[in-house]
């Protein structure tokens, strides 16, 4: 194949890599900003100069062919390659300058990140930043983000990180409601009282603790007349003196601190998807920006576990 022919295909072939991250030609189109039928033209013309088949179509979802799964690797790591070659022109100082994409839990992101993100760009002048807050974990490599926040025992496979904070939990209750209804003594007392719990998900009226000293774990289910997804929702219906809430203890130290709300089971730990460390993650990359690396220093910074957070 000619080289003004090779040229030809290499829009093709970025095309063919989105198509596969995002599992659709609907969806590739959207992020690409082009629609699904030309999205499909180009794999076809691509196919053509290949004169193999890479996608085997269905009215459910694509699959790679064994020839096109062998296509991919190569595409892709041609496209890391592009990308890595973009960032260049912003290594080229020492000056950190360009837009950070960093996905963050909700909670975390409303409590901990957006607090910080002022002086993060009072900081950094030339920096921009692009906050997405969700509890769905968005793809490092699909979802073009550069940077990711998770709840993990470590990073995932294929990606670099650092430990940023234990995110811990505590079940607790405003005094006037504790001395309405009584203090649990045991995680089996709860079920006799009105919860506050999330509820996204069947079973998340389920809750698992763990003594702390002994081990011993508990599994109750709980019922209470008000649930919500929303951490700071759920700490004001605690204050408001609706039943016994489980909530980050980020989000909660200041009403412990003043007073408005009593932990309750303070030798138990809460046991969750959402109990373990967060943990700040990036593409192992040797070219990291200088825009990303400010961003996982400043994090790091204000974020990181002292004895008084947590």
């Amino acid at each position: 194949m000619r080289t003004n022919q090779l040229m030809g295909l290499l829009p093709y072939m970025a095309v063919f890599v989105k198509v596969v991250e995002l599992g659709s030609f609907s969806a590739a189109a959207e992020q690409l900003g082009s629609s699904a039928s030309s999205v499909s033209r180009q794999i076809a013309s691509l196919e053509a100069a290949l004169g193999v088949r890479l996608l085997e179509r269905t009215t459910r979802r694509l699959r790679l062919t064994e020839a096109g799964s062998a296509a991919w690797a190569r595409c892709d790591e041609m496209l890391r390659s592009a990308r890595s070659v973009v960032t260049l022109s912003e290594q080229a100082g020492d000056t950190p300058q360009g837009c950070v994409r960093l996905s963050v839990p909700r909670a975390i992101g409303n409590q901990l990140i957006a607090p910080a993100v002022p002086e993060f760009l009072r900081r950094f002048p030339q920096v921009d930043l692009q906050l997405m807050m969700t509890d769905r974990p968005l793809d490092l490599i699909a979802g073009e983000i550069d940077l990711a926040i998770r709840i993990t025992d470590q990073p995932p496979p294929g990606l670099a990180g650092r430990p940023l904070r234990h995110i811990s939990h505590v079940l607790c209750a405003s005094p006037g409601y504790l001395h309405q209804r009584g203090t649990p003594q045991h995680p089996r007392d709860l079920p006799q009282h009105d919860c506050i719990w999330l509820a996204e998900r069947p079973g998340d009226n389920s809750w698992r603790l763990r003594h702390g000293e002994t081990q011993e774990e508990q599994a109750v289910t709980v019922r209470g007349r008000y649930a919500t997804n929303h951490s700071r929702a759920r700490l004001e219906g605690v204050i408001a003196g609706l039943g016994i809430g489980c909530i980050q203890r980020f989000t909660a130290a200041q009403a412990l601190a003043e007073g408005q709300v009593v932990a309750v089971l303070p030798e138990w730990e809460y046991m969750t998807s959402y109990y373990g460390t967060a943990w700040l993650l990036w593409q192992p990359n040797r070219f990291l920006p200088p825009k990303c690396r400010a961003l996982i220093d400043f994090l790091l910074e204000k974020l990181a576990d002292t004895p008084q957070q947590d």
